[in-house]
């Protein structure tokens, strides 16, 4: 019982975790006069993807080499599939011809490259992590420069606040998802033990659901607010941010372990991205039955993984 409840705890501090340290980052971003949009696709990606980062960087250095992986793989799978396919059948999902353009193949070619790091050696190793921290450097530039040329114009998108206040929360934004990362990778691969389960299976469901839960609450919220113009291109910039910053730095620290079964579960992501862009390539949206459709490819390929162990 004690275990559930590490886990059920851990989830809880790495969902208020991320929601404390993107309010207080982008308050102070306003306050220092930076384009919401640059927060947006910088500042508030990072603080989402915060939960995956502690996960994996926890995972990797207790030496859960499997679970480090196949949470940001089972993530990046739950987010497309998932996020995207429930925002769809709220109501059409439009997506920015930018994102359709270049940051979706990108997101497709970096899991490619993920797969070419892992295999030779099967392992993501310390000069592979730097690889992809400096490819991740690399686009976030480019996406600093492409939103500088935009217009910022909403400037109340974010809440203003005390400086002593929004220090608070990054402060215990971040030491919130560091002990909720460390509680979800103890208490995940406890009961994965327990139950004979492998840490890749409890990567690829549970620790993925829990820590895709910021990107689900926030997408379904602009869904029935009819907000939905850059859902996909948010979903697909934190992918990005997944495979190329989490894994970068969880590599960059302690080698990861890169299974056969990471190896499948990333070239189901690969396939998975390209059915997804080809259903939307023309019309530039996804509509309700495209996003039933993506429900049940997930739902059918988590039966296949339950079933695999």
């Amino acid at each position: 019982m004690l275990k559930y409840l590490l886990l059920v705890g851990g989830f809880f501090l790495l969902i208020k975790g991320a929601d404390l340290f993107v309010d207080g980052s982008s308050a102070a971003a306003k306050m220092l006069k930076v384009s919401p949009l640059v927060i947006g696709m910088t500042i508030v990606a990072m603080g989402t993807s915060l939960p995956e980062t502690s996960v994996s960087v926890s995972a990797a250095i207790a030496g859960k080499n499997e679970l480090a992986i196949s949470n940001v793989v089972g993530s990046n799978i739950f987010n497309l599939m998932v996020v995207c396919g429930m925002c769809a059948l709220l109501c059409p999902l439009k997506i920015d011809g930018l994102s359709l353009k270049r940051d979706f193949p990108f997101s497709i070619g970096i899991a490619g490259l993920l797969m070419l790091l892992g295999r030779p050696d099967k392992t993501v190793g310390h000069i592979d992590g730097v690889i992809l921290l400096v490819v991740f450097i690399g686009f976030l530039v480019i996406m600093i420069g492409t939103a500088r040329k935009q217009d910022a114009s909403a400037d109340d998108e974010f809440k203003t606040m005390p400086v002593w206040k929004l220090v608070l929360f990054i402060i215990i934004g971040m030491a919130a998802i560091a002990a909720g990362g460390k509680m979800v990778v103890s208490g995940a691969s406890d009961i994965a033990r327990r139950f004979g389960m492998s840490d890749n299976l409890i990567g690829m469901t549970v620790v993925a659901l829990g820590t895709s839960l910021p990107e689900l609450v926030t997408s379904m919220v602009a869904a029935k607010k009819n907000e939905v113009d850059m859902a996909l291109g948010n979903v697909i910039g934190s992918n990005i941010f997944n495979i190329l910053f989490v894994l970068g730095v969880a590599a960059a620290i302690h080698p990861v372990e890169f299974t056969m079964l990471n190896f499948i579960d990333t070239a189901v992501l690969i396939l998975m991205s390209g059915l997804v862009l080809l259903l939307c390539f023309r019309s530039k949206k996804l509509v309700r039955w495209q996003g039933a459709v993506m429900l049940v490819l997930y739902a059918g390929y988590t039966a296949y993984i339950i079933n695999r162990g």
